[in-house]
């Protein structure tokens, strides 16, 4: 980032958020998704001993960087990977990539016996698992919880010390049934005291953000926009497929499979069979692989569409984003008697300014 960038690089101690130093970071670009872990990457300049003694206190896996714009956190997450180099000419430099807190989960493993009892809510089972995780030893990387979210939708999970599970992917798990729900870490200063926050953010089925809606206009706000469609990442039947039911070694083994599911308003409208498959090995309940094939073909009807524009930032938009819905309202050859539709923003994509490049930040988005 040059001098006169409107962001600011925090780096902090993983475990007690306690602030470490403040440094340039050039060739930033930062994104965050709903459900999935964000990225951010960037290069720390070092042109003199100084500031390489101070860079040399960023230590990868316990390290953290916030970046902020106009006094918001924008971006939080933890350093996996650095990277020192010297050019040609001598110019020194620590490149850095970073992931967002919920990272954190696919990097540790069960190892304890964990079972979701039938009347747990299953957002309710999502939190336990982050809390069962902080609590060991060394696990608490201070994620906090809001108020409860009830959904009246249960699930029963259980899985094994030596089984090596990670967390993520007993969250995914338990995300991914039909009647699912959505989870991300956002990260924000409290309105009181200023303190830096990481709250596992839930809803159930969908996270939904703000009370009105973000307006964006073209000609406008909004500098280009695609709306691509992929018929090869959707089907119209679907199948999961999970464990071996067989207990008798000296037979063929074979997987519990789900009825094959399918979406006859779209085979009877003229699509053909398109079909999706998907394995879930520590399944071996019929009605929870039943679960997880109808949310896999509601989530992947026909093609796939995840529109996608690129906004020029300002005082309009607001630094948290992700489940916002937002207006779109486009004017132009394809769209002559003009685009008025609502979306709800799942990704983010920031860019911020640099040599005479705008602050720009590219949505994704999904159909309200």
């Amino acid at each position: 980032m040059s001098t006169d960038t409107p962001y600011r690089a925090i780096f902090c101690d993983l475990r007690t958020d306690r602030t470490i130093d403040i440094l340039p970071l050039r060739d930033v670009s930062i994104d965050d998704y709903i459900g999935k872990p964000g990225a951010l990457s960037g290069t720390i300049p070092i042109p003199d001993s100084a500031i390489a003694a101070r860079v040399a206190r960023i230590e990868e896996g316990r390290t953290s960087v916030y970046l902020e714009r106009g006094g918001d956190l924008w971006w939080g997450g933890i350093i996996w990977t650095s990277t020192l180099q010297s050019s040609e000419r001598g110019v020194v430099s620590l490149s850095i990539q970073a992931a967002t807190f919920d990272s954190y989960a696919g990097r540790r493993r069960i190892r304890e016996d964990i079972t979701i009892p039938p009347y747990m809510e299953q957002v309710q089972a999502a939190e336990e698992l982050w809390r069962r995780m902080q609590a060991s030893e060394g696990g608490d990387i201070g994620v906090t919880f809001g108020p409860p979210v009830m959904t009246d939708r249960y699930r029963t999970a259980s899985w094994r010390d030596g089984d090596e599970t990670l967390y993520s992917e007993a969250i995914e798990f338990l995300a991914s049934g039909e009647h699912g729900f959505e989870y991300y870490i956002s990260v924000f200063r409290d309105p009181v005291s200023g303190a830096r926050t990481r709250l596992l953010r839930l809803g159930s089925p969908r996270i939904h953000t703000g009370v009105t809606d973000l307006v964006l206009d073209r000609p406008g706000a909004i500098l280009s926009y695609s709306f691509p469609r992929d018929a090869t990442r959707g089907g119209t039947t679907a199948r999961a497929r999970g464990a071996s039911a067989n207990t008798n070694q000296a037979e063929e083994s074979r997987p519990v499979y789900s009825p094959e599911q399918v979406a006859q308003d779209l085979i009877t409208g003229g699509w053909p069979r398109i079909d999706l498959s998907s394995d879930h090995n520590e399944v071996a309940g019929k009605s929870v692989l039943t679960s997880l094939a109808k949310a896999e073909l509601a989530r992947a009807r026909g093609a796939v569409v995840i529109p996608a524009i690129t906004i020029r930032l300002g005082g309009v938009v607001p630094p948290t984003l992700l489940g916002r819905t937002t207006r779109l309202r486009i004017t132009d050859e394809w769209f002559p008697e003009g685009l008025d539709a609502r979306y709800r923003i799942v990704g983010v994509k920031v860019t911020p300014p640099e040599r005479g490049r705008p602050d720009t930040a590219e949505l994704y988005l999904e159909e309200v």
